[in-house]
């Protein structure tokens, strides 16, 4: 199709849904290699800052303003590079420090699409795997989804709460998740601590990270039930004001620095579990309460229930055997978290999302210099 000239900048990219998030994905080479220069294209992409994004791709919503930056890894024994940025609607950052296992999920499609694994990487044999190492981190996973006779598949029979409908299952293995932001699992070195908050008091909680940093509280100590709808928590304007207290008063606390003006970490209410699953959550993203859980979180608080002397403890309902199917609760539904462990340590997590492109073609921006 011809194109009249203008003096806007064509760059290409797909609309991909990963999990239960959203957002462009493109290949590195098509994006300016100057960081500065990137971030201003990606806000121009998305169309932030403005609470609606009404001039971009984004969708108004946190989980719906992430981008996907995608290559061929150089590094031994892994076959793609995943950066993942977090935009926010109002906001004029580029946020490329935290993991986005949502946005993960999309990554080997996107791949393919492009061509971005050798000819013959396994399409012929009914499934392709691919070793990802998430750049923002140094996360490293196999991701797995069906390819059958050399076809990409996207439809199935495979569902996951926050996403109507059904599709093709992406499997995503963690090889190693713990600390992935923070010094280490538990960056103070305890399942739990009691934290002084300027205004709020002491506070229990649960500082950890695998995969994602989070602090876990009871939502009892919160004075909500911790099955409240996201409506609800998004109006209580007091909850929202203790959580960002306790967020900023954690973040030194777990090797962060001040947080401020960070994304992470995430906050996390926990309660007994309503629907038969091991917990119940609901959690902040970090200003705006998540409509589901996000992919890294949900192995985090699964990691925490089967932490000895947890927040979790006395809640959870967690299975017994070395490998547990820990079921998180969230407020659209439940996420499984499958994983093996060896006394208090986690060995290994792994999950199942479903992803599609929703759209091939170019993003048009002014041209930034």
């Amino acid at each position: 199709m011809d194109h009249a000239p203008s003096d806007l900048r064509a760059v290409p990219c797909m609309l991909m849904r990963g999990g239960t998030s959203r957002g462009p994905f493109f290949v590195e080479s098509d994006l300016p290699a100057d960081p500065a220069q990137r971030d201003r294209l990606l806000l121009a992409a998305m169309g932030s800052p403005d609470p609606r994004q009404i001039d971009g791709l984004g969708g108004a919503h946190p989980l719906t303003s992430k981008v996907g930056i995608v290559r061929r890894s150089t590094t031994p024994g892994v076959d793609l590079d995943f950066l993942f940025a977090q935009l926010q609607p109002d906001g004029d950052t580029v946020d490329v420090t935290p993991n986005c296992g949502n946005m993960l999920a999309a990554v080997l499609p996107f791949a393919l699409e492009r061509g971005l694994l050798p000819t013959g990487h396994g399409m012929g044999e009914g499934f392709t795997t691919a070793r990802i190492l998430t750049l923002n981190t140094g996360m490293r996973c196999d991701v797995t989804m069906p390819t059958p006779e050399g076809r990409l598949q996207y439809t199935g029979t495979a569902r996951i709460d926050g996403v109507p409908g059904t599709a093709a299952p992406v499997s995503i293995a963690f090889l190693e998740t713990a600390g992935s932001v923070c010094p280490s699992l538990l960056p103070s070195g305890r399942a739990r601590d009691r934290i002084d908050v300027p205004g709020l008091g002491t506070v229990e909680a649960t500082l950890i990270d695998n995969g994602m940093p989070m602090v876990l509280v009871r939502a009892a100590d919160f004075g909500i039930t911790g099955r409240e709808n996201v409506a609800e928590l998004n109006a209580h304007a007091a909850l929202k004001e203790k959580l960002e207290a306790l967020r900023l008063t954690c973040g030194p606390l777990m090797g962060l620095g001040d947080v401020k003006a960070k994304n992470y970490p995430k906050m996390c209410l926990v309660a007994a579990p309503k629907e038969g699953g091991a917990i119940a959550t609901r959690c902040f993203i970090p200003h705006v309460c998540h409509d589901a859980i996000g992919v890294l979180a949900a192995v985090t608080v699964a990691t925490a229930c089967v932490l000895e002397g947890s927040i979790t403890q006395g809640i959870a309902a967690v299975p017994a055997g070395r490998t547990k199917a820990v079921s998180v609760e969230h407020p659209t539904g439940e996420f499984s978290v499958e994983l093996e462990v060896d006394g208090q340590q986690v060995t290994r997590a792994a999950l199942l999302r479903t992803a599609r492109p929703i759209m091939r073609g170019e993003v048009l921006v002014p041209d930034l210099g």
